[in-house]
């Protein structure tokens, strides 16, 4: 992903929040240029504190598994000439074969058109000034995602990239065709009625029995 971001030729600063990993990551992401600082683990506050460490006039949030082709990125510095663009983030597409990945991309496609909702892993191009105004990330263990877009949505339109974004196939590979993805949607079905973060979480990721 860091090498990918080295096709940007827009001038930016490039902020790995590292959730006190104890492999290579802080060392790798600093050989690959990028500024790294530590932060509480889980991607709400790991992407709140990168957000409170930028000093840009925009954001652009990614996982450290995305993939971005030059014409991805292209499609995002466009945006930033765009003043009717606050926030935009790209389609999704994951990498790999096969047809149940394909009806991922679909659905993903779908959920977006219906409900005005992108995960994550589609990325977030947001004005920092928009960002601060809906008060950012929550520090929330999980669906931190979908609280500032729907935040981000009560005062602007999320605008769709036209290039995709590419995410990895793991963790589809991993959870299951059919087991993740009704996971994931009974999860947000529960988070968008009033389930809190926290007590999904622990659905999500369920801490390990005493022994």
């Amino acid at each position: 992903m860091l090498r990918d971001l080295q096709a940007l030729s827009v001038p930016h600063e490039i902020i790995v929040a590292d959730g006190g990993s104890s492999d290579a990551t802080s060392a790798a992401a600093a050989a690959g240029g990028a500024r790294v600082i530590t932060a509480r683990r889980g991607r709400g506050p790991q992407l709140a504190a990168g957000a409170a460490a930028a000093e840009g006039a925009w954001l652009l949030f990614l996982h450290a598994d995305a993939r971005l082709t030059p014409a991805a990125l292209r499609a995002a510095e466009a945006a930033l000439d765009r003043p009717e663009i606050a926030a935009a983030a790209w389609p999704l597409a994951i990498e790999g074969t096969g047809a149940w990945l394909r009806w991922i991309e679909r659905a993903a496609a779908l959920r977006w058109r219906l409900t005005g909702l992108a995960y994550g892993d589609q990325g977030l191009l947001v004005r920092r000034e928009l960002y601060d105004a809906v008060g950012g990330y929550p520090e929330s263990p999980i669906m931190e995602d979908v609280t500032l877009i729907r935040r981000i949505a009560r005062r602007a339109r999320l605008g769709s990239l036209s290039v995709p974004i590419v995410a990895d196939a793991r963790r589809w590979q991993r959870e299951g065709r059919v087991r993740g993805t009704l996971r994931n949607m009974t999860l947000l079905t529960l988070f968008l009625v009033g389930v809190g973060p926290d007590r999904l979480a622990r659905w999500y990721r369920p801490e390990p029995r005493l022994r």
